[in-house]
């Protein structure tokens, strides 16, 4: 088969350790009920709405932190940041995209935001020096899934779909990708999504391969 010559990444749950740990933790330390944050901010039409304005840039994540800080009667000072305040780096995932670009692959990372300000999540992982492209969506208006958001991407990096492998947590990105001609990876754990990218790539990710 002939391998795929670019790699997309989303970021958060892919660079990251999972999103959901960070939240029951979050609930833990506020005195939440476990799952709290699920049913109010993903399970409610209205945290739902919210959450997809900050993602395409309509509010900023100030103005999400005051609307859904009443809906889990916590405080809105820095909630994003508070309730992600576990996340760290995939270490696994990095390297492996690191050794990616080495071998010729070009790398970019398409995120749905959770808003930069007063809480940046992508501080500290140098995105723009490692990476041929990085599409933030609310810098474009757009959230995933939509086609046009990973038409973005393809246009920094200069490739088509099928030229690519598109790797997120989400199982409905991940299927909008693979409508689209990407290669498609739900990223469950990442020495997993490694060996599956190794496979698509026809390159090693790891210093053990």
């Amino acid at each position: 088969m002939s391998h795929r010559t670019g790699l997309v990444l989303d970021f958060g749950g892919v660079l990251t350790t999972p999103l959901l740990p960070a939240v029951l933790a979050f609930e833990q330390r506020e005195g939440l009920a476990q799952g709290a944050c699920i049913r109010a901010l993903y399970m409610d039409a209205e945290g739902v709405r919210l959450t997809h304005e900050l993602e395409r840039g309509a509010i900023t994540q100030t103005e999400w932190n005051e609307a859904a800080a009443p809906k889990l009667e916590v405080s809105a000072d820095n909630l994003m940041g508070r309730i992600f305040a576990d996340l760290r780096p995939e270490q696994t995932m990095i390297d492996a995209a690191a050794a990616a670009k080495r071998a010729g692959i070009k790398v970019g990372i398409l995120s749905n935001s959770v808003g930069l300000t007063p809480w940046n999540l992508y501080d500290g992982y140098e995105l723009e020096a490692l990476y041929h492209g990085v599409v933030i969506s609310e810098c474009h208006g757009m959230r995933k899934p939509d086609p046009a958001l990973f038409e973005v991407m393809l246009k920094v990096l200069g490739l088509s779909a099928d030229e690519c492998v598109f790797v997120d947590d989400t199982e409905e990105y991940v299927r909008a990708a693979e409508k689209l001609g990407f290669a498609g990876v739900q990223a469950l754990q990442p020495e997993q999504t490694v060996s599956q990218l190794e496979d698509l790539l026809g390159v090693p990710l790891t210093s053990a391969r």
